[in-house]
């Protein structure tokens, strides 16, 4: 298997396949293939557990299904790009080493490869104007590829030694971290600080990988600029489309 990183920042992740070597990624993820690629689309894979891995899937932040591009035949062409601005980064997973990352931090991975839930907190979302924080965890066999969002900054934490994160910035990190939601103290704080009233507390020792552009910050800066009449439209026709859906599927 072969496989290289094109662009800078908005990156395109290539492969060629061998004959009967596949890659999975969760649905929806495939940019372009050759010919001699076949798609399997499943709700489990390899080491998955089943309907209860793909259930741990969907609970982590992750698709329902899963889809397997494997090449039959003869070698073949496989790319998968990044949805916003940012960076591709791989990483080996196996020999106890599995990783905590991002709910939209998985973008593939060789066929060992699981997925599941590894963390849900509510960061005061109704009171405070927080977000719902929400972790993966990679664990399995082989290679996997992660897509991080804006710069990517990497940390080596000594034994004891903590980092404390906004939650947002929080992109990976290795399963020897320990990890916690914390709040920052003070009554200002608790008030005032929106969503800042609440940092991950990173423990080494582990490698963590942080990312600079949070796509919910990023999404909050587009809403912006977006009509609202524009934002009531794009809303209806969602729900249109979901209604016209159930109805075709009634007749």
């Amino acid at each position: 298997m072969q496989n290289r990183i094109v662009g800078t920042t908005m990156p395109v992740l290539e492969f060629i396949l061998d004959h009967n070597e596949c890659v999975i990624s969760e649905a929806g993820e495939l940019s372009w293939m050759g010919a001699s690629i076949q798609m399997t689309t499943h709700t489990q894979f390899a080491g998955g557990g089943g309907i209860f891995g793909a259930i741990k899937r969907v609970v982590g932040g992750g698709s329902l299904f899963m889809t397997e591009y494997r090449a039959m035949g003869g070698p073949g062409e496989l790319a998968f790009a990044t949805r916003v601005p940012g960076h591709i980064v791989p990483v080996e997973v196996g020999n106890g080493q599995d990783y905590f990352i991002h709910r939209h931090g998985f973008l593939c991975g060789t066929s060992q490869i699981t997925l599941g839930v590894g963390f849900q907190q509510s960061l005061g979302a109704g009171f405070f104007g927080g977000d719902g924080f929400v972790l993966q965890r990679l664990g399995g066999q082989g290679l996997a590829w992660l897509e991080l969002s804006g710069e990517v900054v990497v940390k080596d934490l000594a034994p004891g030694e903590t980092l404390r994160v906004h939650p947002g910035h929080v992109g990976a990190f290795q399963s020897s971290v320990s990890f916690q939601i914390q709040t920052v103290p003070g009554i200002r704080n608790m008030f005032f600080g929106g969503d800042g009233i609440f940092l991950a507390a990173l423990t080494g020792p582990g490698r963590v990988w942080l990312q600079t552009l949070p796509i919910s910050r990023l999404a909050r800066q587009i809403a912006e600029y977006i009509p609202a009449q524009t934002k009531q439209t794009a809303e209806a026709g969602v729900v249109g489309g979901i209604v016209g859906s159930l109805l075709d599927g009634m007749r």
